[in-house]
Formats: C-alpha cells, sequence, structure tokens
C-alpha cells in the first residue's frame, strides 16, 4: 500500500464524505486494514497521536522574573548602596551597632516578596496533562487482517478501529457501520443528550461539530452499541488536539489589580527619585557654589536619599494584598466558589460581563416534561428536577387524569417504553439511565402510574431499540387478552404510521384535521425550545415479528414536551447581575429554540430577540462580531472556536468577562476570559486546571455571591492602599526636609522605615482587608476595569493626608530638635529622631481607625463589627513601645527612652492626625447638605 500523503488527513471534511470516498482517500481497506508496514510508516510520517506541548517558561525563569519588579529593583539598589555606605563607615572608624544590619533587613524584604510572588505564578498548567489522559486509551484496531489492542497513541489515518459501550475514543474517525452506536460527545459539544451515530449518512461541510451522527471524536465516550470506523485524524490535527493548540497560545495577561500595583510602583519609584534629586543637588548646591565638596554632608545626603528610597516602597502591601486575597479565597469556599489563581478573587469584583454555559449552570441538568398535548387537552406539568409529585393543569387549573383515557395510556407509555429507573439515593431522586427516558418516568409518576407495578401488570416480552434511521422505540407488553405495543419517538415519524387517535372512551380513526391539530402542538411545542417525543400504540394477539409489523397501524396518545428546566434560584441571580450593572450571556451547544426559550425564562434575553448560530458566527469578519456582541445575549450551536472567538471579541471592546464552562471544548474560552469558572460537579479535569474559579455546586448564582465578594475585596485593597501610601509620603516628605531644614543627621533609619512600612502600617492594614461589606454594593455598576489606581479621589487623598502628615512631623520634628538639642538637656541629642519615630507611628493607628469610613465618624462606628482592627492597633503600639523601652531592641533600631514629656508630646501630635481625617468628614457632610 502506498504512503499516504498528509494533506488530505489534515484539511478534509470527513463527514462530508460516504463511507467509499473515506475508504479510498485514506488508501486502506475495511476487511484488512493497514499492513503493519504502512502504519509503520504512517506513524513516522504522521507522528505519534498524543498532545504535544509548547516550551513555556521554567521555574528557574519565573523566580527571576520576579525581581525584574521596579520597586524591587530600587530596594536592591538601596541595600547595595546601604552596605557600601557600611564599609565606609567601618574604614573610617566611625561605625557603631551591628553591621549591615540594614542590607540584610532591606534584602530579606526582597526576597521575601519574590518568593511570594514565585509561589502565586509558579502553579504548573495542568490543563494539557489532563486532556492528554483523555487522548491516550487502549484501542482495538485491524491490522493485516487481524483484530489487535494496541495503546491509542500509536493510531495513524487510516486504521480500522472496533468500538464499543464503554470504549474512550482515541482518535478522529469517520463511521463505516454500526448498531445502536450512542456516544457522549459532551465534553466537546456541551450536549447533554448522547449523539446517536449513523455511518449512511453523508452531511454537508460546514455542518457544526454536534451535529457530524457519522463522525467520532477523540476524547468521547461510547455510551451503548458497537461499530467500526476508520481513522481520519491523530494527535494535534484532531478536535481535541485544536482545543489544545488554542489552551496554549492563550497569553496570560496581568489582573486589573496587578495592571495598577504595577502602574503605583512606576509612579511612587519615578516620583521618589525626582524627590532623591532635588534633596541631593540642593543639598550640595552650597558645597559646589562654594567651590568645596563636602564630603560629610554628601554622605548625609545619601543617607536621607536612603530613607526616602526606602520609605517611598510600601514593603507589607504585597504581603497584605496577598493575605487580603487568600481570606477572600476562604469567603468565597463558604459561598461555593474555589478559587484557584489567588488574582482572580479581585478579578471577580470588576467583571462587566458573564459568559455561562446553559445545561448544569443555569438549568438543573435534569430533563422535566413541563408540557402533554394530546387531541382533547394541552396540559401544563407542574413540579421540580425529579420529585414525583407535580400536578396536570389545564389553564392553571388542576385537573383528575384519570377522565382521560387518552392520557392515561400516555402515561403507560411513557414508564413501559422506557429503560430509565427512578430511585431514592443519597437523600435524594435520581434517575439511573438516559435522563430523556428519565423524565418520562418522572411524569408517570407524577400521573400515579408507577412504574414497577405496570411492569408486573404488562411485562415486556419484545423490543425493537432507537435507531437513528427510524427515530422511533418501541417495546410489546403482554397483557390479558394479547399483547400491547407502545411507540415512542420523533412525532413526525410516529405520525406517518398512525391509523387512529384515543379521543374519548374509544379509539377513533384519525382525521386530517386531527392529523393538522397535532402538527400544530408539536410546533407549538418546539417554538418553545422544549424537546419534543410522540407516543402512540396498537394492540394485538401475536408478538410483531418485526419492527416494521410492530410500528404500523398505530394509535396516536400524545406528546410529551421536555427542557432541562431553569434552577430557581438563576432568575434571581440574574436580577441582582442586572441591578448590578453586570451583563449575562448564554453560550451553549445546544439548539438556538432551546437556548433562547431558557435565556427569555431567566431574563437574560428580551423577547423576541434573536439568538446567534455556531453557523452565523462562521460568517462573520472579526469586524462584523464586534458589533454583535454588544447586542446578541444568546449564542447556540456553538464549537470551541466560536467560544473563544467570542470572549476574545468581548474583551476587545472593553469587557472584563467571566467565562463558565465544563467540558473539554471550553477550556480554551476559559483560559482566554479574564476570569475562567469551571463547573465542580459536572466539569472535566481539562476545564478545571484551565480555570481561574471552580464552583462547587455548578450553580451560576454563586458566581454572583463570588463577584460580590470580589467588589468587597478590591474596595478593602483600595482603602488599605489609602492607609499605607499616606503615610510613607509624610515619611518621604519628613525625610527629605530634615537636611533643607538644617537638622544633622535623617530622622528615621532604613532599618526603621521598614519597621514603619512591614508592621505599623502592615497588620492594621490586615485588619482593614477584612471590613465588612457596604450595604450598597451590589447595587452600582461595577468599575471601569481600566481604572487607574489613583481614580476615584484616592490619589488626591493620599497626596493630602501625605502633606497633612509631613506637616504634623515636620513641625514637631524642629520642636523636638531644638528641644533635645537646648543647653540643658541631659540625655542623647539623637531623641529627637526617636521622637519623630514614635510620632510617625501613632498617628498611623489614629488613620487605620478614622479610615474605616469614608463618611461616619469613628464615634459613629460600632468598633466591634472589625475587633481585628482594635487587636491590630493595640499590638502595633505595645509594639512601638517596646522598641523604645527594651534594651535589646533599643540598641537594634538605634531608639532612646522617652519620658513622659516626650511621650505626650507625640501622643498630641499624633492625635491631631486623627482630628484632622474627622475634620474632612465633617466637611464633607457639611458641603453635601448644602
Amino acid at each position: 500500500m502506498t504512503s499516504l500523503s498528509k494533506p488530505p488527513a489534515n484539511s478534509t471534511a470527513w463527514h462530508a464524505l460516504d463511507v467509499d470516498q473515506a475508504i479510498a482517500k485514506l488508501e486502506t481497506n475495511i476487511d484488512q486494514g493497514l499492513s503493519a508496514s504502512t502504519a509503520q510508516s504512517r506513524l513516522i510520517q504522521y507522528g505519534k497521536n498524543e498532545l504535544v506541548a509548547t516550551a513555556g517558561r521554567s521555574n528557574w525563569q519565573i523566580l527571576l522574573d520576579q525581581f525584574t519588579n521596579i520597586m524591587l529593583l530600587m530596594l536592591i539598589f538601596v541595600a547595595f548602596v546601604s552596605g557600601i555606605m557600611d564599609v565606609w563607615s567601618m574604614s573610617l572608624g566611625e561605625f557603631k551597632g551591628f553591621p549591615f544590619k540594614d542590607t540584610i533587613a532591606i534584602l530579606s524584604v526582597v526576597v521575601l516578596n519574590g518568593v511570594m510572588g514565585y509561589f502565586q505564578e509558579s502553579k504548573a498548567e495542568e490543563a494539557l496533562a489532563a486532556l492528554k489522559q483523555m487522548a491516550s486509551p487502549q484501542v482495538k484496531v485491524r491490522r493485516d487482517g487481524r483484530i489487535l489492542e494496541i495503546d491509542g497513541k500509536e493510531l495513524v489515518p487510516g486504521d480500522i478501529v472496533l468500538v464499543e459501550a464503554g470504549v474512550k475514543l482515541a482518535a478522529d474517525a469517520r463511521l463505516l457501520s454500526a448498531s445502536n452506536l450512542q456516544v457522549r460527545e459532551a465534553a466537546l459539544t456541551g450536549e447533554a443528550t448522547a449523539s446517536n451515530k449513523n455511518p449512511r449518512l453523508t452531511l454537508a461541510p460546514d455542518v457544526d461539530l454536534g451535529d457530524r451522527v457519522n463522525s467520532l471524536y477523540q476524547g468521547t465516550e461510547v455510551l451503548m452499541g458497537r461499530g467500526e470506523a476508520v481513522v481520519t485524524k491523530t494527535g494535534m490535527d484532531t478536535e481535541l488536539g485544536h482545543i489544545a493548540s488554542q489552551i496554549q497560545s492563550v497569553v496570560n495577561e496581568d489582573t486589573p489589580l496587578q495592571k495598577r500595583i504595577s502602574q503605583l510602583g512606576d509612579v511612587l519609584v519615578k516620583g521618589s527619585l525626582a524627590l532623591v534629586a532635588i534633596v541631593v543637588i540642593g543639598g550640595m548646591i552650597p558645597s559646589l557654589l562654594a567651590q568645596k565638596f563636602d564630603l560629610k554632608l554628601f554622605r548625609e545626603l545619601v543617607e536621607v536619599s536612603l530613607s526616602m528610597a526606602v520609605a517611598v516602597v510600601p514593603e507589607s502591601m504585597p504581603a497584605v494584598i496577598t493575605i487580603t486575597l487568600a481570606l477572600g479565597t476562604q469567603r468565597m469556599v463558604k459561598r461555593n466558589a474555589l478559587i484557584r489563581k489567588l488574582p482572580a478573587v479581585e478579578t471577580l469584583g470588576s467583571v462587566t460581563t458573564i459568559c455561562s454555559d446553559k445545561t448544569g449552570t443555569l438549568t438543573q441538568n435534569k430533563m422535566v416534561v413541563q408540557r402533554v398535548a394530546t387531541l382533547q387537552q394541552n396540559l401544563t406539568v407542574t413540579g421540580e428536577g425529579y420529585e414525583p409529585n407535580g400536578k396536570f393543569q389545564v389553564d392553571g387549573q388542576e385537573i383528575d387524569r384519570t377522565q382521560y383515557q387518552d392520557l392515561t395510556r400516555l402515561l403507560w407509555g411513557c414508564t413501559l417504553c422506557n429503560d430509565a429507573i427512578l430511585e431514592w439515593r443519597d437523600h435524594q431522586w435520581q434517575i439511573v439511565g438516559d435522563p430523556t427516558e428519565g423524565a418520562m418516568v418522572v411524569l408517570a409518576e407524577k400521573g400515579g402510574v408507577d412504574r414497577a407495578s405496570s411492569v408486573a401488570a404488562l411485562p415486556r416480552v419484545a423490543e425493537f431499540p432507537f435507531d437513528s434511521d427510524r427515530k422511533r422505540m418501541s417495546v410489546v407488553c403482554a397483557q390479558e387478552n394479547g399483547h400491547i405495543t407502545f411507540v415512542k419517538g420523533s412525532p413526525e415519524s410516529i405520525l406517518e404510521r398512525c391509523v387512529g387517535a384515543v379521543f374519548g372512551p374509544e379509539p377513533q380513526t384519525i382525521t386530517s384535521n386531527q392529523r393538522d391539530q397535532i402538527i400544530q402542538q408539536n410546533n407549538d411545542l418546539a417554538s418553545r425550545g422544549l424537546r419534543v417525543l410522540g407516543l402512540a400504540y396498537r394492540e394485538g394477539a401475536e408478538i410483531p415479528p418485526s419492527e416494521d409489523a410492530a410500528e404500523t397501524d398505530l394509535l396516536w396518545l400524545g406528546l410529551v414536551g421536555m427542557l432541562d428546566a431553569p434552577r430557581p434560584e438563576v432568575r434571581e441571580a440574574v436580577k441582582k447581575c442586572q441591578t448590578a450593572g453586570i451583563r449575562t450571556v448564554m453560550i451553549t451547544g445546544d439548539h438556538q429554540l432551546t437556548a433562547q426559550a431558557i435565556a427569555e425564562d431567566l431574563g437574560m434575553a428580551p423577547a423576541g430577540s434573536k439568538a446567534i448560530s455556531g453557523r452565523e458566527l462562521e460568517a462573520m469578519s472579526e469586524l462584523d462580531l464586534l458589533e454583535v456582541v454588544e447586542s446578541t445575549n444568546v449564542y447556540a450551536r456553538v464549537s470551541p472556536e466560536h467560544k473563544l472567538r467570542i470572549v476574545q471579541a468581548l474583551r476587545q471592546r472593553g469587557h472584563l468577562v467571566a467565562m463558565t464552562g465544563d467540558g473539554v471544548n471550553d477550556a480554551p474560552a476559559l483560559k482566554q476570559a479574564d476570569i475562567g469558572i469551571a463547573m465542580g460537579i459536572t466539569g472535566t479535569d481539562v476545564s478545571k486546571e484551565a480555570s481561574d474559579m471552580i464552583l462547587l455546586d455548578d450553580n451560576f448564582a454563586s458566581i454572583v455571591a463570588a463577584t460580590e465578594e470580589g467588589r468587597v475585596v478590591y474596595t478593602n485593597i483600595r482603602r488599605f492602599i489609602k492607609y499605607i501610601l499616606g503615610s510613607n509620603i509624610g515619611e518621604i516628605l519628613t525625610i527629605a526636609a530634615a537636611p533643607l531644614l538644617g537638622l544633622g543627621g535623617v530622622p528615621l533609619s532604613p532599618l526603621q522605615i521598614l519597621w514603619m512600612n512591614l508592621v505599623t502600617d502592615g497588620l492594621p492594614a490586615l485588619a482593614l482587608a477584612v471590613e465588612p461589606p457596604e450595604p450598597n454594593v451590589m447595587q452600582r455598576a461595577p468599575f471601569d476595569p481600566k481604572e487607574s489606581i489613583f481614580a476615584r479621589g484616592l490619589g488626591a487623598y493620599m497626596v493630602r493626608i501625605g502633606v497633612v502628615f509631613a506637616i504634623l512631623s515636620i513641625i514637631m520634628m524642629k520642636i523636638a530638635y531644638d528641644y533635645t538639642h537646648g543647653s540643658t538637656y541631659t540625655k542623647s541629642p539623637d531623641t529627637w529622631k526617636t521622637m519623630v519615630f514614635t510620632m510617625l507611628c501613632l498617628a498611623q493607628m489614629g488613620h487605620a481607625l478614622a479610615i474605616r469610613s469614608n463618611s461616619q465618624l469613628l464615634i459613629e462606628l460600632n468598633p466591634f463589627t472589625n475587633p481585628y482592627l482594635l487587636g491590630a492597633v493595640a499590638v502595633t503600639t505595645l509594639l512601638q513601645i517596646s522598641l523604645i523601652y527594651f534594651p535589646p531592641f533599643q540598641a537594634f533600631f538605634n531608639t532612646h527612652p522617652l519620658d513622659w514629656l516626650e511621650m505626650g508630646v507625640c501622643i498630641g501630635f499624633s492625635l491631631l492626625m486623627l482630628v484632622w481625617v474627622e475634620g474632612e468628614k465633617l466637611w464633607s457632610r457639611s458641603r453635601k447638605n448644602h
């Protein structure tokens, strides 16, 4: 057999070829299969049937990338210069205390922040590994006329494979023959119901993946029946391979929070460098004008610059943000949302659009009969899920079903022409078997027709299984005077075989008007998005010898219309999204009518709006799609590529997108979305590993709850950024003012600043991170994901509070310096530095208490709604006092004990900070009142 050229196997629409054409194009033989030599040559030509990973960043590269952050680079430089200054001092014999303590402390902070960033990023992507597990089972293949069992990796195009119930398919293939073959393709198509395969059909090239009933796909599973197929695509050329390529092609972008923190770092570092330049140049100008380089002054200015550089970096912020996000994940788990990637916590709070799959997320993933139509009545069936309790209603009024012979016999047909079982298990009613058949068993139970007693009264003696040609299933049951045959299936296929109908106490010949009535009923039910089945029966003395005999001269019973019913809590969740300014979009593999009906029922789409199909999306240009995504809320019959395009288009339009999914086909879109949300119960391992968040209950309402938590987290992050950076600006200005005022030395050492930034700022900031949510958190539109970190007054507040901090500190610093350098002062003249250090720390405690609310005064707030803040303030104050009065700490931090007068001055000036913030609130109130 000649070698097969590669292009045809990769580019051909195999579902558009008949069996003979496919065999000819693949140059194989149904009876013999490939020869061993041909299989080996094709294996060399095509490569192994496995998914191939592209190279990503190594762990070392991820670790090194952490130290490219501009703020950490500046700290590394400061540590290096600080070490040089210590060496310089030691060489001059002027060094006192512990050598290199500032350098060690700064580098420790750098390493800590780098390691924390590494652990956040270094979790290896397992989505491809999960795909590989799906792709390589053992398979039965015909080669050289013999049946062999080989590793799925050894399959090549042209191999003849044998499939049967329980087999997981290892490659894409064109069916050659099949017997009652049903395949679960939900992982690829999103459809809950099994696909009935028919090898005899030849389809159009542009048929959607879910409608290719003559083809098999890698990673799907055979539920029942058996068949033979010829392998058409392997490895990365399969549909599963395309998904793997899409997953690997998605570039991870920074989250809104990461972008904002990066912007913050740029602003702080540039501002600090500018201030350092002003201080150093301004301080050296008199010396330079005198044409004399003052080395001592230069050293002092360098020390000031080092302190300023340390002060500008909020060293505690990365740790506080990480812990805040971690606390957010704990709260979200309690609301059935498991966060896999920490930044996703905050990103959820910025979501503007939620794209949700239908089955199991918006719906219950339980087929439920909602309508029954007979020639006598159009009935509504009540009841939730698989609960065998419900009512039959006509125009809202309950009816007694025993008064209607056609309805009673229809319920018999539902339970007898059926292989599903309804059972009580794990504290709930569950279906064992096909979901569609399960819905019909539940319907019969609601009507008082028990399956066990029905089967006992009318035992099955023969059956003719469903196939895609007949589109019918029949069972023959024994009864007292012979046999009764019940038939269910496509309404059209059953109606054409009916000669009569049950109308009243006795069957009657069916009229053309009644046929028209049935067709109209079918159309009405289908237009509601219901899956419609017809039922009929016949009686006879003998067991029908064939399916054709069993399904001839039937008597029409009626139609049942079923739907995967919406979750009752989802309607309220959709309303909550609308109130919160979040748009909801349905993207599903199901049919358009069904998707539109569910969307309208849930309030996701207005009545009469149009669902866009996958085929329509395929024909759209990128520009057309960018227009369509702004107004379309329902997409149906979509493929993996379509989902990815929709998400990309929404993001290009400026939306921050959350995307839900459970199947393998959802993985690329989950990775592309700003927030990928996988299903915890029905989700595949692939979708979970590609996601940022997993819904533990597969419930759309839990997404909304998680979004609310995300908004709370973002609000609290902004709150403690205001708190931390306001004081940092005050520190910088205070340090810069010291040499300009002619004060000797630097008021704060790098080590003291690290203490303030890590402990004095860090502990209260953590407490602010658990501040309870505002009452209107889900009654406003989401903030612009692209907004600056300084937006909505945060930048102005930071500068304003920083300046106030600085003014208070500088005034007290000048007073303290003059006091401690007076002729009557007997303690260390450097005590003024300890007073500045203490005042700044205590002022931050008052600031932390006041910043809890932007409008309410401290005395108006319940202090016990956030007891952690009270504890943080108390602990931080005690730690600060220990630095002043505990001798080992005095030596390490270069502090001096303060007497009662000095401590009183520090407390008095620090309280002025609290008074200022509270005064701003009163002033803001007065403006609003006027």
